[in-house]
């Protein structure tokens, strides 16, 4: 599922660097080699960080 269109981000991407150590939009939008754009998907990304940090699946929302 996309979760930043304007960056082509898909929930897979989003997962992946925070497994790789990103704990902050910021810190996922660097790994992705991207830059916030209109800024309506820092919501689900910092669902996404605080689901994994807690050891859950990452749910699509």
């Amino acid at each position: 599922m996309y979760i930043c269109l304007c960056n082509g981000l898909t929930d897979r991407v989003v997962g992946q660097a925070v497994e790789g150590g990103a704990a902050r939009p910021g810190e996922v939008y660097a790994a992705c080699q991207c830059k916030a754009q209109c800024g309506s998907c820092v919501r689900l990304i910092l669902g996404i960080i605080k689901d994994l940090a807690s050891g859950q699946p990452a749910v699509q929302r």
